[in-house]
């Protein structure tokens, strides 16, 4: 898929692939081998029927191709950009045994985009309505996954978000450049045509509990998708330095309060000239390419060896093209601060690999006499994000696990107390987009069956 130079994207937010083209489009749905018994629809949390959108690719029917997405996947332009293909359904393509795999992803993409700019939406016909209310808490992949099937069998749905905007983490925690804030809007602006009600800036567990919207407000059934929002820190001494950012809050800053159109919009500009992101997930390469585009020298410090990195190959080899230096086997160990408490540098120290830990991983060992200072102005800690313990806290009976993340049953998401349930970050810890909306479509049916019953 054509994309944007390296020296070009990284002085700019725009997105960096172009996308396809109708002819590149309808070639790459060709090599599809339309299996009988297609892994690739197992291998998609939310079970899209794969071949029969792809072979109206191929006939050119792109309309009838996003139609056949969006009934499985409220967000196929969203997971067509952020959802990791080549571990779920392209993983499983017959044709990636001796050559590539079918480019399900970038084809996704291209139906969804397709169907956005024709401005020919379908809108599907809405039953008579149930009667019955639903309080859907966030509004990130889950929440709106849960909201778009629910809307659709009738029930009144509402979605509270504590931030300003829709989207969770679509919307403050993946860059502009790789996830287009419009196309988030769009697909938000589709739930709104179908009804869904969103109330912003409510955060639950202050204006109002979970208790008091099924009680006080009388909403027959929740929905929790609140996320896993509370950042993971290395607790290593001068982390309260000015110029430590947790990585929440730096991507925050720059998506949501665009900081980085400071002064046009009035958010304190995070720019810095010498940047060192903590972390190999895929949001230390957000973070990390971001704090480039706005004129910083930055390099990621990982504890330990490239093909151990979390993060997608395309968002590492995407890093690397744009110019991001890799510190690989270094681990901080302190930060260093001026007289005002600002960061001057960072010490670290080299690690080796040991024998594998739980994560199936060799273990990272610091070497002894190898540490090293670096002259930074900035780090931000990209390391892990953990649930909020607001809700839980405001809840007791709702049960919940050592690392604070509800329990549920994955048959249902229903959680401990009758008819609410949970999904996405918030059950499985910091995880996929897609996985997310995959436990929103288990609950909006649980939910459904639910109501029904009540």
């Amino acid at each position: 898929m054509p994309e944007q130079a390296p020296e070009d994207r990284a002085g700019n937010f725009e997105e960096v692939p172009y996308g396809y083209t109708e002819e590149t489009a309808m070639l790459e749905a060709g090599r599809c081998l339309a299996c009988k018994k297609p892994k690739c629809i197992e291998g998609c949390p939310v079970n899209v029927d794969i071949p029969a959108f792809i072979a109206l690719v191929q006939q050119g029917r792109f309309i009838e191709a996003a139609w056949k997405v969006k009934e499985q996947n409220a967000l196929p332009a969203v997971c067509g950009r952020v959802c990791p293909q080549e571990e779920q359904c392209e993983k499983v393509c017959v044709l990636g045994i001796k050559d590539e795999p079918v480019a399900i992803g970038r084809l996704e993409r291209f139906v969804a985009d397709y169907e956005r700019k024709s401005g020919n939406i379908k809108v599907p016909p809405i039953p008579a309505k149930t009667g019955k209310r639903v309080a859907v808490v966030g509004a990130g992949p889950a929440g709106l996954t849960v909201a778009g099937d629910l809307i659709k069998l009738g029930h009144e749905v509402t979605v509270f978000e504590a931030l300003q905007e829709p989207g969770g983490v679509l919307t403050y925690g993946i860059p502009e450049f790789r996830l287009p804030k419009a196309i988030v809007q769009a697909e938000v602006d589709y739930l709104k045509k179908l009804g869904v009600r969103f109330v912003m800036d409510f955060v639950v567990g202050r204006n109002s509990t979970v208790r008091e919207l099924l009680d006080k407000e009388s909403y027959d059934a929740a929905f929790i998708g609140s996320g896993a929002g509370l950042p993971s820190f290395m607790n290593v001494p001068g982390e309260n330095l000015i110029g430590v950012y947790s990585a929440n809050e730096y991507l925050t800053r720059s998506n949501l309060m665009k900081a980085y159109l400071f002064p046009k919009y009035d958010t304190p500009p995070i720019k810095r000239e010498r940047v060192a992101v903590i972390g190999g997930g895929n949001v230390a390469m957000d973070s990390a390419r971001t704090a480039l585009r706005l004129g910083g020298d930055v390099t990621i410090v990982y504890r330990r060896a490239r093909e151990q990195m979390p993060a997608r190959n395309e968002e590492i080899h995407h890093a690397e093209e744009e110019g991001i230096k890799f510190k690989l086997l270094n681990n901080p160990i302190r930060i260093i601060g001026d007289e005002h408490h600002r960061v001057v540098a960072m010490e670290c120290i080299k690690m080796e690999l040991g024998e594998p830990d739980d994560s199936g991983r060799r273990r990272p060992i610091p070497i002894k006499g190898s540490e090293f200072t670096m002259e930074l102005d900035m780090v931000i800690v990209a390391i892990g994000n953990k649930p909020n313990p607001l809700i839980p806290q405001t809840m007791p009976e709702l049960e919940t696990t050592k690392w604070g993340t509800i329990v549920v049953d994955e048959q249902t998401m229903a959680t401990s107390v009758p008819g609410v349930y949970a999904g996405g970050d918030i059950v499985s810890g910091a995880a996929t987009v897609i996985l997310a909306m995959g436990q929103g479509r288990i609950a909006a049916a649980a939910i459904n069956d639910y109501l029904s019953k009540k």
